[in-house]
């Protein structure tokens, strides 16, 4: 035979397909681990982690894919007991997304499974978790039926258990600019951030809401409105309490380069914290740091509708100046006979002459409220405190479980964990 000559050309080309071939090789082998890691799951569930993990897509293995279809490209019937709302999911839409979209108002906080405020049980159906935090969806709780909505994907049909879904649907969600109106630091490292919304867009929202402002590179920042929005007919826009975290892509800015009449881009409302008007139950409101801003929020409500429950509102923070609105606080519980406040500092030094209560702001209510069975709990703050709350609240005090309102203010760090 007569014997080849290779050109450069044909030495490069071979050696281009000895590179691919190890590449093969090592893509194998890394399919392989995987598939072993996954055969604790269930077929199904096993083989929707594989195609998506590997973005096995229709147009390059379409008789795989039609062959498993019914995991991957149909839509679901979710349903939630005992409102009987309905909705249905998109291929790969977590359930709580699809809620948003479809006006379901399910209970929800941060968005991201670090928070745990969507979590419902599951009567029925099969869900597949995104990644998420144990504290927000524990494996026993998995085990035992719990679902975390917002990173909770169906593989079937699911009906859920969730007494905080009534027959009242969500509010519309908008994207706006708006316009920096006013800016002001009622302590160091708090600023109060008032922002003008659209004359011709009116943003209709429950008191204790919040709003997602849109960055530039895609990244989102909560942050929960602090007035109520009867407050727009005589001072129209929107008030956010912003802590300032060093190193914080956003809250740097605005305490650094932010400005009156600057432009920025917000999407809202979202979330589940809001006043359930449909009870006459007296309340006992927990707030630590800027989680006082939904509340503030909230209490304007009450002031505004002259609702006449019975309200203690604890709000607690390191140092007396971590209580911004003290003074504001304090002015609204001596016009109003039906709330009390209670400020607690857990770090106060000589310097700060603090009188008042000292320690962890939920171990006061704790002290002063002997039974809870027949109240409701509205808490708002740091991740430590909602969950230090509800677990004593409901296990000591005997505060039923549908009754603990929440909203979690995680951060960016705390989400990064995921």
């Amino acid at each position: 035979a007569k014997p080849t000559t290779r050109t450069p050309q044909m030495t490069a080309q071979r050696g281009s397909r000895v590179g691919q071939h190890r590449h093969n090789r090592r893509s194998a082998n890394a399919v392989d681990e995987n598939v072993l890691a996954m055969r604790q799951y269930p077929p199904c569930e096993t083989l929707v982690y594989f195609l998506r993990q590997y973005n096995v897509l229709q147009p390059r293995f379409p008789l795989l894919t039609a062959a498993c279809g019914t995991h991957i490209s149909m839509t679901f019937n979710i349903t939630v007991q005992p409102s009987e709302r309905a909705f249905t999911t998109q291929p790969d839409e977590a359930i709580l997304a699809a809620a948003i979209r479809q006006g379901i108002g399910m209970p929800y906080g941060c968005k991201d499974g670090a928070c745990g405020s969507c979590k419902c049980k599951k009567i029925s159906g099969d869900v597949v978790h995104g990644p998420h935090q144990a504290k927000a969806l524990s494996p026993e709780e998995e085990a035992a039926g719990y679902v975390l909505t917002c990173c909770g994907v169906p593989t079937s049909d699911v009906v859920l258990e969730s007494k905080q879904v009534t027959a009242e649907g969500a509010l519309p969600i908008k994207k706006m600019p708006v316009r920096v109106a006013h800016l002001s630091r009622p302590s160091e490292d708090v600023a109060l951030l008032r922002l003008q919304v659209p004359a011709t867009e009116p943003f209709v929202y429950r008191a204790g809401q919040y709003v997602e402002f849109l960055l530039r590179d895609g990244d989102r920042r909560s942050y929960s409105m602090a007035n109520a929005p009867h407050t727009q007919s005589t001072l129209p826009g929107i008030e956010l309490h912003i802590r300032h975290m060093p190193g914080g892509k956003f809250t740097d800015a605005v305490f650094s380069t932010m400005k009156e009449k600057d432009i920025l881009r917000i999407e809202g409302p979202y979330g589940s914290f809001y006043l359930r008007e449909d009870s006459d139950n007296p309340m006992v409101f927990v707030a630590s740091g800027t989680g006082f801003a939904p509340i503030k929020a909230i209490l304007e409500h009450i002031d505004f509708t002259q609702s006449t429950r019975d309200i203690v509102v604890y709000w607690g923070g390191r140092r007396p100046a971590d209580l911004y609105l003290h003074d504001w606080m304090m002015a609204l519980a001596e016009r109003l006979p039906n709330v009390r406040y209670i400020p607690v500092v857990s770090d106060a030094t000589a310097d700060d002459n603090w009188t008042g209560r000292t320690g962890f702001v939920h171990a006061a209510a704790l002290a002063d409220i002997a039974d809870m069975s027949g109240m409701q709990a509205y808490v708002c703050g740091a991740p430590i405190v909602v969950d230090a709350a509800k677990r004593d609240f409901v296990s000591e005090r005997g505060l039923p479980e549908e009754a603990f309102f929440a909203d979690s203010f995680t951060s960016a760090a705390d989400t990064a964990q995921n």
